[in-house]
């Protein structure tokens, strides 16, 4: 019997005249990697977006296990265990790298106020934060300014800032934008470690990596769904073979 951590029902989210997003019914869950892809424009940041509660939906509903957090803002939904990444690094660059982390700790606290004056001497703050350091190989680094890693390190950093929550449902929103190499290959591997104990979206454009590391795959076209299943089932779909994958991948 599958845990479903996160559904959406007919989620839909209209600017003016245009449907970013459409009639979208998705499942998340937990112990699986679930990886969104399409061309650009075809809505995925915008579901990531309506997810994470940074966006309002027009239509439909999303549930956190059991319960309804359509019309919940993005503070609650983290506080609540939804934790996300963004396409654009979001670090604070003059802080070091612990302290990025920390922060991100802190932040998902229950009395995230009261912790302030004596969060940097919680044991177990500074424990979480380190660990999700080591997890994403920035263990001997906590040092460090944010803004003097390479690109590729920030990613990796910002990944750390959402572990460190330990949330139900993380949403990752092109992690290996700007990485190549074995620095790539490297993050592939990571993310594939991140299904354990929770539910993953990922959103991504390396086909590769998708195919490395998802369990379960939606293709995204003018907003809507076209194909969802299994990889296998998703890369034989005649649309997407045609429109999105093309022959040499696929084959």
């Amino acid at each position: 019997m599958t845990d479903v951590a996160l559904r959406t029902t007919a989620l839909s989210k209209r600017f003016g005249g245009l449907a970013a997003v459409n009639d979208v019914s998705v499942e998340l869950v937990t112990g699986e990697i679930h990886a969104v892809i399409g061309p650009n424009g075809a809505g995925k940041t915008t579901l990531v977006n309506l997810l994470s509660g940074d966006l309002k939906p027009t239509g439909g509903t999303i549930m956190l296990g059991e319960r309804d957090v359509t019309r919940l803002g993005a503070e609650k939904r983290g506080l609540l265990g939804i934790g996300r990444s963004y396409q654009k690094t979001m670090i604070f660059p003059d802080a070091s790298v612990f302290e990025n982390v920390r922060l991100a700790v802190q932040a998902h606290g229950a009395a995230p106020l009261s912790f302030m004056r004596r969060a940097a001497g919680e044991t177990a703050l500074r424990e979480r934060a380190m660990l999700a350091l080591v997890k994403v190989g920035l263990g001997d680094r906590p040092r460090e300014r944010a803004g003097a890693l390479s690109h590729g390190e920030q990613r990796q950093l910002e990944i750390a800032m959402v572990i460190a929550t330990d949330p139900k449902v993380a949403l990752l929103d092109e992690p290996l934008a700007g990485i190549s190499g074995a620095d790539s290959r490297a993050m592939t591997a990571f993310i594939g470690q991140l299904r354990t104990g929770r539910a993953v979206l990922l959103v991504e454009h390396d086909m590769d990596a998708v195919f490395a590391v998802a369990d379960r795959l939606t293709v995204m076209a003018d907003g809507r769904v076209i194909a969802s299943g299994l990889p296998d089932e998703v890369r034989r779909h005649p649309a997407v073979r045609a429109a999105y994958l093309g022959a040499e991948t696929v084959a």
